[in-house]
């Protein structure tokens, strides 16, 4: 069950929708999917189409930052905001429509890439814009609501499971033996991610962010075997190996839900 907006994310959200050349308003995260906490932002996505001026919603006088485009990055993910409003915390993304549909063909052609994003561990896969357009809830305008497709659950899940492999075996041959104690847990969890990511895929489960990645992608016990390491190079190695058994298990229950 969605929750209703309160009276002053509504008034936001139509002022967002009257800024030019903004097509669609959309309602992301936890607030779209009913698994809200009281404190739980509210994402919110701004697709337009053509030129976009972020001075548009700094003239709306919200307390916050709004960055220009491009200010995170040339890639998918190109800017946004961090605003309160009616005393709540409210996180806008600046979505350009071009880009999108472009990502929606590309997904549906089975073509994907990763991009660097602060706080993702592996990264984002590019059809994330994708995912969003399934999981979200239209507020202002239309948007398509795609389904995932097969071509890109079979190139999902290949590749990530690829990375996976490599990532884990490189953690058991160049750091374990060593006991190189950082640099092998920081593979052994972007190995858990990643495998995380093929596990969805092949389930054809939409992930938009980290935060129950390995839940969705049937890697949640990596975190017991991270919390029970021990600090030598059989017990790394172990560690890796157990990481490694769980990515190669089979994993069939499938999930349609983020946190």
């Amino acid at each position: 069950m969605t929750e209703e907006l309160p009276g002053p994310i509504s008034e936001l959200v139509q002022a967002l929708g009257a800024i030019p050349t903004v097509e669609a308003v959309s309602l992301g995260g936890s607030r779209a999917h009913g698994t809200a906490r009281p404190d739980s932002d509210w994402d919110l996505g701004v697709y337009y189409r053509g030129d976009f001026e972020p001075d548009h919603v700094r003239a709306l006088g919200y307390e916050g930052t709004v960055v220009d485009i491009g200010e995170w990055g040339g890639g998918v993910f190109n800017g946004g905001a961090w605003l309160t409003v009616g005393g709540e915390s409210v996180d806008l993304l600046w979505r350009d429509l071009d880009v999108v549909e472009h990502e929606i063909a590309e997904a549906e052609a089975g073509r994907w890439r990763t991009e660097e994003l602060m706080f993702h561990l592996v990264g984002i896969p590019t059809y994330l814009l994708v995912a969003e357009l399934a999981r979200h809830r239209v507020l202002v305008g239309q948007l398509p609501v795609p389904t995932y497709p097969e071509a890109l659950r079979a190139a999902a899940s290949s590749g990530w499971a690829a990375r996976a492999e490599l990532t884990l075996q490189h953690a058991r041959a160049a750091h374990a033996p060593y006991g190189r104690v950082t640099q092998c847990l920081g593979l052994i969890a972007i190995g858990a991610a990643e495998y995380a990511h093929a596990h969805a895929a092949a389930d054809a489960v939409w992930v938009t962010n980290d935060k129950a990645l390995l839940e969705l992608g049937h890697m949640s016990a990596a975190d017991a075997v991270l919390a029970a390491i021990e600090p030598s190079p059989a017990g790394l190695t172990r560690a890796v190996d157990a990481v490694i058994a769980l990515g190669r298990s089979d994993r069939s229950n499938t999930h349609d839900a983020d946190r």
